[in-house]
């Protein structure tokens, strides 16, 4: 199943990150924590840099398959902020804001990826969101409810207003055993689907391993190293997209991207430096109208694996989480 990039990044932030901005009179004792953690899920600055090693991949243009093609270069890089303009005990109010280059190089250009677009092949992602979370209790457990309001665009034009709603219940949270079930509605008429459930589970082990899954964002086995490090063994889930411009008309492109690999993060000071490497997995990589769904594609790509490593850092100087 494919997932919008913005729909899988707003569900997690607006879940993952309700405790790094919260205050000790906010939530109770026991949420927050699950929040004082080292290595908070959320980041209020990140920027980070992607490469994958060459892969070759099929493809076919208005249902007619095109011979077998290799990208040569894929390079991406990647910034986001996250900030709260008001907290109050029981909701706040923030932004989400992103940034992302592509640059692809294949062997054979697409005319649909180069003829019109001046970049040629260096492609400017944008999004901004406008964040609003509250706090409540449903059978006497803590519920977080979000809305999220969004646009996206290019380097030309701003393209797309999405909307998303959030519910949240927190099951159980306590030093050993956080767990939270959600449901998040997503208002986009080029969405795949309506309604998206949400999962995280975190468990930690006596022997320091801890097993973190947030669905359908990521599912990990996690260890303290060292005085400042962290190891992680798992895999991901991300989405690549950017706005391309043929013959008067918009069109995006769309791929879903799953990452098996390992992460090293590193705390020094007030930043945190992460490296990952494993194997990029893209079941399928599309081209469609703005306007249409990503089910009524004019070019669709299948990708064979490729090996990727990524280098990022990250700081919280808003955050709160871990401050005694």
């Amino acid at each position: 199943m494919i997932f919008k990039k913005a729909t899988l990044t707003f569900t997690v932030l607006s879940f993952a990150s309700i405790g790094s901005a919260q205050t000790r009179d906010s939530i109770p004792q026991k949420v927050m924590a699950s929040i004082a953690d080292k290595f908070p899920q959320a980041r209020d600055f990140n920027i980070e840099y992607t490469h994958l090693s060459p892969y070759t991949y099929s493809s076919e243009l208005h249902g007619a398959g095109l011979p077998e093609n290799k990208v040569e270069s894929f390079d991406q890089l990647k910034a986001s902020v996250n900030a709260n303009f008001i907290k109050k005990k029981k909701w706040l109010l923030g932004t989400t804001l992103n940034y992302r280059y592509t640059s692809i190089n294949t062997e054979n250009p697409v005319s649909i990826l180069s003829a019109e677009n001046h970049d040629k092949g260096n492609f400017h992602y944008h999004s901004e969101a406008l964040n609003f979370i509250y706090f409540s209790k449903l059978w006497n457990k803590m519920t977080i409810y979000s809305a999220t309001v969004s646009v996206d665009g290019s380097n030309r034009h701003f393209e797309r207003v999405r909307g998303m709603l959030t519910g949240t219940i927190v099951l159980k949270a306590n030093m050993q055993t956080k767990i939270s079930l959600g449901l998040a509605a997503i208002m986009d008429p080029g969405s795949q689907i309506p309604a998206l459930p949400i999962f995280a589970y975190e468990h930690k082990f006596i022997n320091g391993w801890i097993v973190d899954v947030i669905l359908p964002k990521k599912a990990m086995i996690k260890k303290d190293v060292l005085a400042n490090g962290r190891i992680a063994v798992g895999a991901e889930m991300d989405n690549t997209s950017f706005y391309l411009y043929h013959l008067d008309k918009t069109y995006e492109f769309r791929q879903l991207e799953i990452t098996p690999g390992a992460i090293y993060e590193h705390k020094f000071g007030a930043f945190i430096g992460t490296l990952k490497t494993g194997v990029k997995i893209v079941p399928s990589a599309r081209i469609f109208d703005k306007n249409e769904s990503y089910n009524d594609y004019i070019f669709d790509a299948k990708p064979k694996p490729a090996f990727y490593f990524n280098l990022g850092i990250s700081c919280n100087p808003f955050g709160k989480a871990g401050k005694k």
